[in-house]
């Protein structure tokens, strides 16, 4: 028998990272994800330092990672996107932790997503989409 994803799969986001400490500024103090797991690598070839972030209760989590010996330089693109539906409008507030833990507020070359919320980089240079609208899949 083969297996098959289900939908309450738990879903990681993996990502290479500069700087994880300036990460998890932006992740944990910026928009309030928890670290969920933490462990350093050394030096040597092949081990690397990583860095969960989520939401206890979420079905997913964000993994960072950064080899000292060989760093892996992120490379995102503007389309390269977190999205968090927020189903209601941005805080101010949270918008301004972001900024003051590294982000950075930008526009996005999609017009939906200036229309429905709000854009900030995180110090890699990865997307962070906070929607104003609630998700749906129909």
């Amino acid at each position: 028998m083969t297996a098959v994803p289900q939908p309450t799969a738990h879903l990681r986001i993996a990502r290479p990272s500069r700087d994880l400490a300036a990460a998890e500024e932006f992740w944990a103090r910026g928009l309030g994800l928890s670290v969920v797991y933490r462990a350093e690598g050394g030096h040597a070839p092949g081990e690397h330092d990583l860095l969960m972030l989520g939401w206890p209760e979420a079905s997913w989590h964000l993994e960072l990672v950064h080899e000292q010996a060989a760093p892996v330089t992120p490379r995102p693109t503007e389309e390269d996107l977190l999205v968090v539906y927020l189903d209601g409008p941005v805080p101010d507030e949270l918008l301004a932790r972001l900024e003051a833990h590294g982000g950075k507020r930008v526009t996005s070359p999609n017009p939906y997503w200036n229309e429905w919320g709000a854009t900030v980089e995180d110090p890699d240079g990865y997307r962070l989409v906070l929607c104003t609208r609630a998700w749906s899949n129909s």
